[in-house]
């Protein structure tokens, strides 16, 4: 399978004292396993295969109920194309 882009903001239903702390916990998942990422201020976007990414997004909603969420609000965007897709065809011109 190709390598997509996937896009995930997660909106994890703790005390408001507890949000960056469990978003945290859900970004450290992500570096933890492996792929390349990178956080901004909305949702954190992946690169990888697409079962993997999946993968991830399934056990950051489990991270969000260890946390204390009894209910997680998950937005994902899917950019896939069968010749695969990078995060530095599309932003590499703007980083330096």
């Amino acid at each position: 399978m190709a390598v997509c882009n996937l896009s995930l903001q997660i909106i994890p239903n703790v005390p408001g004292e507890k949000i960056y702390e469990t978003v945290d916990q859900v970004i450290e998942l992500i570096k933890n396993s492996g792929v390349k990422y990178i956080v901004g201020p909305m949702e954190t976007t992946m690169e990888g295969e697409l079962d993997k990414l999946l993968e991830i997004v399934k056990d950051a909603q489990q991270v969000c109920v260890r946390a204390g969420a009894k209910r997680i609000c998950s937005v994902v965007k899917i950019d896939y194309s069968t010749e695969g897709v990078t995060i530095d065809e599309k932003v590499g011109k703007y980083r330096s």
